[in-house]
């Protein structure tokens, strides 16, 4: 019978706590599905209650925790994309977006769980257009949390890549190669960094192993590295087009009027990784996402369309 006290004893607290917490996500979702318009200077007030401050305090919790931020913090990017009023979105710089929430999100979930690293692995993705410094410093905290984890210095040599940086890249890169279980991949991209740090076949390499390494589940990394391989094709298509404008127009006279009159010069020009032109339903280049290329005649050259094409902007 005492036992039986003692148990009711340690489990009812957990009850309540675990009971108080669903009660807190359940209103929080229904005050914001209710909440009346604000003016556009108040859209981003600041966290009304730091999360970090329940480690140690949420009878094991935590982790449940630190998922709410961090599927919070894609909520909160998606959120501003898709309200943004802007024409063209850079996905390299954000800032005009506002988006300063994103990394008290992250920290918060970090905070609550030292080792999440999809958490970290989002914030070295998105962060970098926002504010690199803060990329960096959510990624070596979590290498200093997770210190055998050898994609958190792949993912801190792909911050500084972004940033230009290729002497840093290549000693992140190096030194997480040393790690147990890291990938060759790793003393290949170190020597890459300083020898050809910015071409395009060492962005290619870099977001194919990031590809490659990604949780199955971490699905916003996977579709977000897939978009800039994307982008890389469609730089590799619209350098070879244009060449094939300028010798059509060296050769006769004139812009083509529609991309059509190129496929000839096309045929036969293998793109990186063996990859082809693609067109569409009426015989028009198109994008790797199927969208069109606008042909301007005026300068006889080609563009993305913007406002159909799925591609990072």
């Amino acid at each position: 019978m005492r036992s039986n006290r003692s148990l009711s004893t340690l489990i009812l607290p957990a009850v309540i706590v675990a009971a108080g917490f669903a009660a807190i996500f359940l209103l929080s979702g229904f005050i914001e599905r209710n909440r009346p318009g604000l003016p556009e200077g108040y859209v981003d007030s600041d966290l009304a209650f730091n999360g970090s401050n329940l480690k140690g305090y949420a009878c094991g919790f935590e982790g449940l925790i630190a998922d709410f931020y961090w599927m919070r913090s894609l909520q909160y990017v998606g959120d501003k994309l898709v309200k943004s009023s802007d024409e063209f979105i850079n996905i390299d710089n954000l800032t005009n977006l506002n988006p300063r929430l994103l990394y008290p999100y992250l920290k918060t979930a970090t905070d609550l769980d030292p080792g999440f690293i999809m958490a970290y692995t989002y914030g070295a993705l998105v962060l970098p257009a926002i504010d690199p410094q803060k990329a960096i410093e959510l990624t070596n905290k979590g290498i200093a949390n997770n210190p055998t984890a050898w994609r958190l210095y792949q993912h801190l040599a792909y911050i500084y890549w972004r940033m230009g940086n290729y002497d840093k890249a290549a000693e992140y890169y190096e030194r997480g190669s040393h790690i147990e279980g890291a990938p060759s991949f790793m003393k290949i991209m170190a020597a890459a960094m300083t020898t050809q740090g910015g071409s395009r076949e060492t962005a290619r390499a870099m977001y194919r192993q990031m590809l490659a390494d990604a949780d199955p589940g971490d699905v916003q990394t996977i579709h977000t590295v897939e978009m800039r391989l994307l982008a890389l094709d469609a730089m590799d298509q619209q350098e070879t087009i244009r060449a094939a404008l300028a010798d059509f127009k060296k050769n006769n006279g004139r812009c083509v009027s529609n991309t059509k009159e190129i496929l000839p010069l096309l045929q036969g020009i293998r793109l990186p990784e063996g990859k082809d032109f693609r067109v569409d339903g009426t015989g028009n280049l198109v994008d790797p996402t199927d969208a069109p290329y606008l042909l301007d005649t005026g300068n006889c050259n080609i563009k993305l369309d913007l406002a159909n094409t799925k591609l990072p902007k």
